[in-house]
């Protein structure tokens, strides 16, 4: 695909990193403490190799954001889309870097950590400053990258509609005869040239669809196979997630039905997405319908999660989750039942809460679609 996503500027970057620190002062934090992963390349576009050399973005409220990296990376660094956001600073080896740290956080403070920290940075911070205690990201703030910009869901959308186009060319592929994992294989070369720089396929068939946790193998698919797509990646650094169950041949009337609920599941799951409603809401009426259908018992939990920078992240439709959804907030909506030693069916599409309710990003078919 040729589509350009519109770049993320200096200032996104600042304002991101301001509405953290901000968010972590209300929650009583002195201040944030992001190492490699999602997290830092959400907040300031930087996203340095996971290695052994600390790198360390400190957030604290009312203070200009700091950048610690090792020597060696600082013009990489220096090269980032928030460099000027930022004060840089380095470490060489030979060095100390939790003594380098020590000079950006406060000796007795309370610090939200991504969630990605490496055990041995924490470990070394913990002995720099005997007296700072840590609390994970995604306890102390779950929603830090929940909801979207127009930016957001525009790549989103992007990475969704690459995602149909990957599925409308695999309805064409033969499925009698050959294993999962050529199939799978089928799914990442197309997803690869619709332009996702990574990406995760799973393919189920038969009893296998049954296994929530299978994962894509060798086993040979026949006539009579129901057949779990579950598919996605990274497209310009955001996420696409699409699942749907096809079958080799004429399906079986159990099976048909059991299909018809999931979709019909679906739907209204779609359908309830709206401001102000709770993920908890979403979730029970999802799993209500399943339940009066007759298969509650083998409904899997959840009905949904949040999608964005990482295809799997909060908030989360269970039937714990109290959030409220609002505009912006992106969900993979994906119901399923699961029949053990017999097949299993699952739907999913990307959905963004709109102000005035849901927005499918995904457009293809959620009917099951007959392969040969």
């Amino acid at each position: 695909m040729n589509d350009t996503p519109v770049p993320f500027t200096e200032e996104d970057y600042a304002a991101r990193m301001t509405r953290a620190a901000r968010d972590a002062a209300e929650t009583g934090l002195a201040g944030l403490l992001i190492t490699p992963g999602p997290d830092l390349t959400w907040l300031c576009g930087y996203h340095p190799a996971t290695t052994e050399r600390l790198t360390l973005l400190v957030l604290t409220p009312g203070s200009e954001p700091r950048l610690l990296v090792p020597s060696l990376e600082r013009p990489d660094a220096e090269a980032a889309p928030c460099a000027d956001a930022v004060r840089i600073s380095d470490w060489r080896d030979g060095q100390d870097p939790y003594a380098a740290a020590t000079g950006l956080l406060l000796p007795n403070g309370r610090y939200g950590v991504a969630d990605t920290t490496w055990a041995i940075h924490l470990l070394g911070l913990q002995e720099a400053l005997p007296l700072t205690t840590y609390r994970p990201l995604s306890v102390v703030l779950p929603l830090l990258r929940a909801v979207k910009d127009d930016h957001e869901v525009a790549r989103l959308a992007s990475a969704a509609a690459a995602a149909d186009a990957v599925y409308e060319e695999i309805l064409a592929v033969r499925f009698t005869g050959r294993r999962e994992s050529e199939v799978a294989a089928d799914l990442a070369r197309l997803l690869h040239e619709q332009g996702h720089s990574q990406v995760v396929t799973v393919v189920s068939s038969g009893r296998n669809s049954a296994n929530p946790h299978h994962r894509t193998g060798e086993r040979t698919l026949k006539k009579g196979d129901m057949v779990i797509l579950d598919f996605g990646g990274l497209k310009d650094g955001y996420a696409s997630h699409l699942t749907r169950t096809v079958h080799v041949g004429e399906p079986a009337e159990e099976e048909s039905t059991v299909h018809d609920v999931v979709r019909t599941t679906q739907q209204a799951a779609y359908e309830s997405v709206a401001p102000g409603v709770t993920c908890q809401e979403v979730d029970r009426r999802a799993r209500r319908l399943i339940e009066d259908a007759g298969y509650g018992e083998y409904a899997a939990e959840p009905t949904g999660h949040g999608i964005g920078v990482t295809t799997h992240e909060p908030p989360y439709l269970t039937e714990r989750e109290e959030t409220f959804l609002v505009p912006g907030m992106c969900l993979s909506m994906g119901p399923e039942v699961r029949l053990p030693g017999r097949f299993g069916v699952r739907i999913a599409d990307v959905v963004t809460c709109t102000a005035d309710g849901g927005r499918r990003l995904n457009a293809t078919d959620r009917g099951m679609a007959i392969v040969a």
